[in-house]
């Protein structure tokens, strides 16, 4: 969401930029995606300029510390989930032993994701100050 004209036509820029670079990319092979992908391109291009022009008139952002051990574990879970995944994929050839596996392999991701990370970013939140 933008707060400012200037950061709502950048991204706006940005949006269009993005949306003909992957047109670009889809359609590759015909002429027409080779001058969507470079023109999108161009854009992202000056879309990220902008950014970077108003990126002075924010100020500092009002965010405490947040505890480095807590934001690790709950990006160790939610990636040691996805390993637990892929792991057990190949552990067992029986569609009932994958399921388990992706189950608990889910499980621990999502434990880390909705449980950890929210943790450690409410830990400092500038609301509880």
């Amino acid at each position: 969401m933008a707060a400012t004209k200037s950061q709502g036509s950048a991204f706006t820029l940005f949006m269009g930029g993005i949306t003909a670079a992957a047109a670009g990319v889809a359609f590759f092979s015909t002429g027409m995606g080779k001058l969507a992908l470079v023109l999108g391109v161009v854009v992202l291009a000056v879309a990220f300029f902008r950014f970077l022009k108003i990126k002075p008139e924010e100020g500092e952002v009002a965010e405490g510390a947040q505890p480095a051990v807590l934001r690790l574990a709950g990006l160790a879970a939610g990636f040691g989930g996805w390993i637990v995944v892929l792991f057990g994929l190949h552990l067992t050839a029986s569609v009932s032993g994958r399921m388990v596996t992706t189950l608990i392999g889910f499980a621990i991701s999502l434990v880390g994701v909705l449980v950890l990370l929210p943790a450690a970013a409410n830990k400092n939140a500038i609301w509880k100050a």
